[in-house]
């Protein structure tokens, strides 16, 4: 997400190198490069005059201090400017009324509302500790329901069932009474999709919403519409109160532009961002977090939030003491550390979240992806305990038959094996001098003048 923005921007900031202030006529360029970035990135244009207008504002005359170049002076106020736009700070889910509290989801047909739902659940049950129960008024699509069900079993919460034949007013009261018996924290009422803004069905769902009276009612939009997702977000805010919107589908989106937007156009804030398909891929909308990554400075914040919820804490303790007692980091120990991964929400996250990844070709992330992983673990799986633990053993014969057993090539476990010894390596770095040591072999985290730093010199692709 906003990946030709974060190219943009970091050209910007590279041609304010070496100027000792910023002033009218060297900012006039690169104000015209951010305007031209948002327009790209399909931000509304009201957003980008008003964002435009308040960073000249701010950066004419502005004098450069001395630790920063200006540049980075121009980059923190983009940055600035970029978290007032999407909201400041993030908006939690408002739960704190007499239980069991409503959540009402709505949105067009299509933007991932049912699977959003799911995610939802299990967020509230993991994060929240809450008890959840998730019900389907959308008796115009039995398939709809019958997905629900299925999702509710896979992320452990409650589902009451609902048909075809049934009001959705109906439905959505008896859930409710069923969760204030049952003593559920929470319930996530699905509404009916649209494949547009629709007056029949926009009045039934004000309708329900006049029964139902949610605690929270969040519009799911699909990021990848750009400029519809902000209009049709605007349409449904018209009809609904909305309390606020979940935004998916932004892992496919390298523009960006409705993150951008709808806080500015409809005054409500974005609350969580679906990042993948996975039921675990929810995560709240944190404006600063989110202009951090927009300038290639990641996301550390997020970053040890998913690993710290993502690492098995045991399996950890486990692997440390093992190599403080002198045994070795092997293939078992190698395999472990790739399946904690897709844990985190698979490597394509963890990555966009690491400082100067915006500076790394999509064609370099392409190739560091979760298949990858999956392929790595599958061939491991192919060796037998004993190849685990002593991967010198691996000869060419050896080769052939775990390439056979996990469908890969030899290749394929020759360069499994080479990653193998690097991490190998690594391990021994830690065991010998920890993580200074290492820090100091890669000289440290990015050059002179970058907003986020880059890729330690050592890690070239």
């Amino acid at each position: 997400m906003f990946n030709n923005l974060s190219e943009r921007l970091d050209g910007v900031v590279r041609r304010l190198r070496g100027q000792g202030r910023l002033t009218e006529d060297n900012i006039q360029d690169s104000l015209r490069e951010v305007r031209m970035a948002l327009l790209e990135a399909d931000v509304a244009l009201p957003v980008v005059r008003a964002f435009v207008k308040d960073v000249k504002e701010r950066a004419l005359g502005e004098e450069v201090s001395k630790s920063l170049t200006p540049g980075q002076a121009f980059v923190k106020i983009v940055k600035d400017e970029l978290v007032r736009m999407m909201g400041e700070e993030n908006d939690a889910l408002d739960l704190s009324v007499r239980p069991p509290a409503v959540v009402m989801v709505a949105g067009l047909q299509g933007a991932g509302k049912t699977t959003s739902i799911a995610k939802l659940a299990r967020y509230l049950r993991e994060r929240e500790r809450k008890k959840v129960l998730v019900v389907s008024c959308d008796v115009y699509r039995p398939a709809a329901i019958d997905q629900l069900k299925t999702l509710a079993a896979e992320v452990e919460v409650d589902f009451f069932p609902s048909s075809g034949d049934q009001k959705p007013v109906d439905i959505a009261r008896a859930a409710v009474e069923h969760a204030r018996l049952q003593y559920h924290d929470v319930v996530l009422v699905d509404t009916a999709g649209r494949l547009h803004v629709d007056e029949a069905m926009m009045d039934e769902v004000k309708a329900l919403h006049a029964r139902i009276t949610p605690a929270e009612t969040l519009f799911v939009v699909d990021s990848m519409t750009g400029q519809d997702a902000v209009n049709t977000a605007a349409a449904f805010n018209e009809a609904l109160p909305l309390t606020g919107v979940i935004l998916t589908k932004t892992d496919g989106d390298a523009r960006g532009g409705a993150a951008l937007s709808i806080r500015h156009v409809t005054g409500k804030p974005i609350k969580f961002l679906g990042v993948g398909e996975k039921t675990k891929a929810l995560e709240p909308f944190h404006p600063e977090r989110v202009a951090s990554r927009i300038l290639g400075m990641g996301d550390v914040l997020s970053l040890v939030e998913e690993v710290e919820r993502g690492v098995d804490k045991d399996q950890a303790d486990k692997l440390a003491k093992k190599l403080k007692s002198g045994k070795g980091f092997d293939l078992e120990d190698f395999r472990e550390q790739m399946s904690q991964i897709g844990g985190m929400g698979g490597i394509g996250g963890l990555i966009d979240k690491m400082p100067g990844m915006g500076q790394i070709s999509d064609k370099v992330k392409g190739q560091v992806n979760d298949k990858e992983v999956a392929r790595l673990i599958a061939m491991i799986n192919s060796m037998t305990p004993v190849e685990r633990r002593k991967p010198d053993l691996i000869n060419g014969s050896r080769k052939r038959r775990i390439a056979m057993g996990s469908g890969a090539q030899v290749q394929d476990v020759n360069r499994l094996l080479k990653q193998f010894k690097q991490m190998q390596k690594m391990m021994k770095q830690f065991k010998k001098g920890g993580m200074k040591k290492m820090m100091r072999q890669f000289g440290g985290m990015g050059g002179p003048g970058a907003p986020g730093g880059g890729l330690p010199p050592g890690m070239k692709f």
